[in-house]
């Protein structure tokens, strides 16, 4: 079975689900990050600083400089994602549709993370790819 073969397979059992949670985008220090750690969805570490996700209520409530609003849509697939180009081509349907998307792969899932103002737009969009696949 060829890569597209097997992409297009997963790609028509796609199921995201959108999180109704809002999370900001936040820089901490280390004792906001000591404080604030049950509550992050995902932190990264860069020279600059340590950015987190985290509820939007939260950051708001402890007064954190938020840079932005994100909303998180976990993609299932009945079988695993090891198939190389499966996120490239979910992006780039995304991108297609001028939404910025954020790509987190973790232990079960993929999660892509795209601005709250998008999110609604983003999921008709990956409901739509498995659609058309359905129907070619």
């Amino acid at each position: 079975m060829n890569a597209q073969v097997k992409i297009d397979q997963l790609l028509l059992r796609l199921t995201p689900i959108l999180d109704r949670e809002v999370l900001g985008l936040c820089v901490l220090d280390e004792s906001q990050l000591k404080e604030h750690l049950a509550h992050c969805r995902c932190i990264f570490r860069e020279r600059e600083g340590i950015s987190a996700l985290l509820p939007r209520h939260i950051a708001e409530q402890e007064q954190l400089s938020v840079s932005d609003d994100y909303r998180q849509i976990t993609l299932q697939f009945v079988d695993g994602v090891e198939a190389p180009g499966l996120t490239a081509t979910i992006l780039r349907e995304l991108a297609d549709a001028g939404i910025q998307a954020n790509v987190v792969s973790a232990r079960y899932h993929e999660h892509i993370l795209v601005r709250a103002r998008d999110a609604t737009r983003a999921m008709q969009i990956l409901y739509g790819i498995s659609n058309r696949l359905q129907y070619s």
